[in-house]
């Protein structure tokens, strides 16, 4: 064991819960990197390393110099309510098996939440309704599965009366029901890497109020990964997630929207926070590890999950902090 560093290990409803904390080096700080006001959510790298970013009802991209350009504008482009969690998933090229068809790379997904479903922006900034949700649902998480255990499709988690529901939606916008009555979950939700133990292929998805990460496989079975050790309850517990990409090094950098939310106890700073990859890896994150944050403050544990899980303190943010939507990661050039 090294030294300053507490381990506590237990087993609740057979699933290995772990809870690791440093007592002896402080946490990395999450820093505005642009003020945006509005921003609500931020989406994985685009083929020219762009990140689209989510803010007031519109889209822009956030290029690798830093340059912030609207995207989606005019006639056929994107808009939605200024004050919705339009969460993002941005689309790689994959085939779904069964379905003919295949994703588009950088196709862009994202929540509808007055109409429940889906709408899609291509490459070019046009937008389109793609998916319709059952109109007793609230969309409120949105990711791709990548590793294929739920057949390459779209996921999305819908509120319905406190519980969760999981759909999985094709390349031709069809949708299955995964999961009904699943547990409590929102955010930024993402699917785990192969190597993420038990769970690899999973979705991973936080559950603010209950303050723990829970897990739901493709036959639609939900288990709890690991309590977070962070603050709990609406609007102040763990909101955000993202698993560090493969190849992630000292140049990359992760991005969390920090949505400004007036009268709230965490009003929000209306900008995008970043942490350098340099200080990530330097305080032990690698790539599969996950990163979730509260969004009351910003609060950030990194999650390892091999034989057992383990979760780490490893940074904080503002304190007046409102997080919302993913984690997202540019690994640098």
């Amino acid at each position: 064991m090294l030294p300053g560093l507490l381990v506590l290990a237990l087993t609740v409803a057979g699933a290995c819960l772990a809870q690791t904390m440093r007592g002896d080096t402080p946490p990395l700080q999450w820093g505005p990197f642009l003020h945006l006001p509005g921003v609500v959510d931020l989406s994985s790298a685009r083929r020219d390393g762009s990140l689209t970013v989510a803010a007031g009802g519109q889209l822009f991209l956030l290029q690798p110099s830093g340059t912030l350009l609207s995207f989606a504008r005019g006639p056929g482009g994107y808009a939605t309510s200024p004050g919705a969690e339009a969460y993002l998933a941005l689309a790689h090229r994959r085939r779904v098996p069964g379905a003919h068809c295949a994703f588009r790379r950088d196709d862009l997904y994202a929540l509808e939440v007055a109409r429940p479903g889906v709408v899609v922006v291509d490459a070019s900034g046009q937008a389109r309704p793609f998916a319709a949700l059952p109109a007793s649902t609230f969309p409120n998480g949105i990711a791709f599965d990548e590793v294929g255990r739920f057949g390459h499709r779209l996921l999305v988690t819908a509120a319905v009366a406190g519980a969760t529901n999981l759909y999985a939606i094709d390349c031709r916008g069809r949708v299955r029901t995964i999961a009904q009555q699943a547990p409590r979950v929102e955010g930024g939700i993402a699917v785990a890497p192969r190597s993420f133990g038990r769970y690899g292929g999973q979705l991973i998805a936080p559950d603010e109020i209950g303050g723990v990460i829970v897990a739901i496989d493709a036959r639609g079975r939900a288990s709890t990964v690991i309590m977070s050790g962070l603050a709990s309850g609406g609007d102040i517990g763990v909101e955000s997630a993202g698993f560090v990409p493969a190849r992630f090094g000292p140049r990359g950098a992760a991005f969390l929207a920090d949505r400004g939310t007036p009268g709230n106890p965490h009003p929000g700073t209306d900008s995008i926070l970043r942490l350098a990859g340099e200080a990530l890896v330097g305080a032990g994150v690698r790539s599969g590890d996950l990163l979730v944050a509260t969004e009351g403050g910003a609060d950030t544990i990194a999650v390892r999950c091999r034989r057992a899980c383990t979760v780490r303190r490893i940074a904080d943010g503002p304190a007046v902090a409102h997080a919302e939507g993913h984690i997202v990661f540019a690994r640098g050039r």
